[in-house]
């Protein structure tokens, strides 16, 4: 949006405002005289009209001078505001009030109430200047609105508040955007009935569906930035319904700035219809945790591992090392971080988490405190195709770097697990068992403390649902889910990773930290609603197909093994799992018997793993 307040305002601009200004302080000084003698020049003392003439230039000089200082003359009239007249007011006020001083002092009598009335004009006259060429510029813009958008967007605005009014003055006052404002919604029952810049306000959220079809309604903007998780939740569920494409402002921070417009509107996503708070953590603990350390973050080029790296960048580590076997991704992360964080020691390294003397070769050079291990192999159905893959990169990747870290002098190293680690019925799932087993035997025999991190499906990340679903979404269809009554855990991937920067702070070693998901979601309702997001109608214009379960998948997740107990910490949204005993010469006998297997690609991978890992159940194929 234009600056209202432009430095650099065009000379010819203000040229001819001055002279407009001239002209109708010359109009307005006679004028006044004129309305005071009841419209009839024969009426008036030809000495009323002497001393007008003496007070003229003067009176154009201080009157300008006064607009100068109340900035009359640097405003953009286009956008025009209170603020703008409260100026003119004050400058009109101040000429007047000089002009009836200089009229005292310098004995040019005049009547009583001529001041009065010189000031109502000359405050009606600049008005009409100032205002004008927005008036005419609302009144074509509304004209072209009616004459010229054939393919015009009626909208309706959600929130009759600062919010929407910000909306509403760039679709009024913008050429360029193909937007109708037709109706407003709010709960608020005295604003019922009310025009809001000439926009209806049509009733509470009990009407949006209605209004939809009475205004022919095409996309709807929800904009109440300050609205509850739960409020929004509530509306959005009834906005969905209506087949209108769905946006929304940014927060109550974009607001307080100025930063809202329609060029800053976002597609309503699928977690504003998760319905809980944002999860929260102690950002005082975490900085204290790894504020001034050297921090190493494998597979830090992906969903979980980049965003670690944007957290623990704003935490102030003393280094940031990502290292990954993806450069694409690594590239991506690296490029992110120094546009955002010029002042941070970042290093960017490309390695394999399997090739041991590499991995030494790093932590000899850059003595990571800490360690956060996102590296792994996590996709169920193509681990399910290459067991050996999955054990090799997942189980012996994390040997190696948790090797490295005991060796060098790590502080703490923290695992990235998953609830695919409980009960497992998949290859990948038992694999992560195996790096929680793998990591706890490693805490009994080293000084570094090790910790596991476990949690469910992040929204949005590499390979889940949510991007396959908008996809198959824009490709007109079919949306593709396993089975109608599959069930996952969700929560956002900042909020994972700000768990896990957070259950790190915890760490004292051993532990296997448990995040609350909260409530399990329907994969299908997932799809439901991200049908209805997008504009479209289930089962008319978008099909869900039901695929049947992959290899290897549950109907459900579970995020704690029945042996394990819970204990809370200091975040009601963390738990430690109550780690499971089991015996440490013969985990470290099956462990090189199964790199072994892993290496030599033998056909019976899986019974190897299930020997190890008891709660492992391969599902039937």
């Amino acid at each position: 949006m234009e600056n209202k307040y432009n430095s650099k305002v065009p000379l010819q601009r203000i040229i001819a405002l001055v002279i407009m200004d001239i002209m109708s302080i010359l109009l307005v000084s006679f004028a006044a005289l004129y309305i005071r003698y009841d419209f009839s020049f024969q009426d008036i003392d030809p000495l009323f009209f002497k001393h007008c003439e003496n007070l003229l230039i003067p009176n154009i000089i201080g009157t300008l001078i006064f607009f100068v200082i109340w900035k009359l003359y640097r405003s953009v009239w286009r956008y025009a505001s209170a603020n703008e007249l409260v100026n003119i007011v004050g400058a009109t006020a101040c000429a007047s009030l000089a002009q009836f001083v200089y009229c005292k002092f310098t004995d040019n009598r005049m009547p009583r109430s001529y001041s009065v009335l010189y000031f109502f004009l000359l405050t009606l006259a600049i008005c009409c200047i100032r205002f004008g060429y927005r008036i005419l510029r609302l009144i074509n813009n509304k004209r072209m609105n009616l004459l010229g958008k054939e393919h015009c967007v009626n909208v309706m605005i959600i929130g009759a508040g600062a919010g929407g009014d910000m909306i509403l003055k760039e679709i009024e006052n913008s050429r360029y955007l193909s937007m109708r404002a037709k109706c407003i919604i709010d709960d608020q029952p005295g604003c019922h009935g009310k025009l809001m810049r000439g926009v209806p306000i049509v009733g509470g959220r009990e009407s949006i569906l209605d209004a939809v079809g009475r205004y022919s309604i095409d996309e709807i903007i929800f904009a109440i930035p300050s609205a509850s998780v739960q409020t929004r939740k509530e509306i959005l569920d009834i906005c969905k319904e209506s087949g209108c494409k769905l946006r929304t402002i940014p927060g109550t921070y974009q607001l307080i700035n100025g930063d809202v417009s329609v060029s800053s509107l976002k597609e309503v996503e699928i977690e504003d219809l998760l319905g809980r708070e944002p999860i929260r953590i102690n950002t005082e603990e975490v900085l204290g945790h790894v504020g001034g350390k050297v921090v190493l973050v494998t597979g830090g080029g992906g969903s979980i591992g980049s965003e670690l790296c944007r957290q623990l960048a704003a935490h102030h580590p003393k280094q940031l090392i990502i290292l990954d076997i993806y450069e694409n991704n690594a590239y991506d992360i690296q490029q992110e971080l120094i546009r955002k964080y010029p002042e941070l020691d970042l290093v960017v390294l490309i390695a394999s988490v399997r090739n041991k003397e590499r991995i030494d070769s790093i932590f000899e050079t850059y003595r990571p405190n800490i360690v956060y291990h996102a590296a792994a192999h996590k996709h169920v159905p193509l681990m399910e195709d290459s067991p050996h893959e999955a054990i090799k990169n997942n189980v012996f990747g994390t040997y190696k770097v948790a090797q490295a870290a005991d060796r060098y002098g790590v502080d703490k190293f923290v695992l990235i697990s998953t609830d695919k680690a409980v009960n497992p019925t998949n290859i990948m799932g038992a694999s992560k068992r195996l790096c929680e087993m793998l990591i706890q035997s490693m805490n009994r025999n080293s000084r570094t403390n090790y910790v596991a991190v476990r949690f469910g499906n992040v929204l949005g990340s590499n390979g889940s649902v949510i991007p396959l679903f908008k996809k198959q979404i824009v490709e007109g269809g079919p949306v593709t889910v396993t089975h109608p009554d599959i069930i996952r855990y969700f929560m956002t991937i900042p909020e994972a990773v700000s768990l896990v920067l957070q259950a790190g702070a915890y760490a004292r070693g051993g532990e296997i930290f448990v995040l609350d998901m909260g409530e399990p979601v329907k994969i299908l309702d997932l799809a439901t609603n991200l049908i209805k997001l997008s504009g479209y109608r289930v089962g008319e214009d978008i099909q869900i197909v039901f695929t049947g379960l992959r290899p290897g998948e549950k109907m459900y997740e579970e995020l704690l093994m029945n042996e394990e107990g819970l204990k809370e910490t200091a975040n009601k949204m963390i738990f430690i799992g109550k780690p499971i005993e089991f015996d440490e010469e013969v985990f470290r006998s099956q462990l090189v018997e199964l790199e072994r297997e892993a290496m030599d690609e033998t056909s019976d991978i899986r019974a190897a793993v299930e020997k190890i890992v008891t709660t492992y159940h391969p599902a039937e194929e």
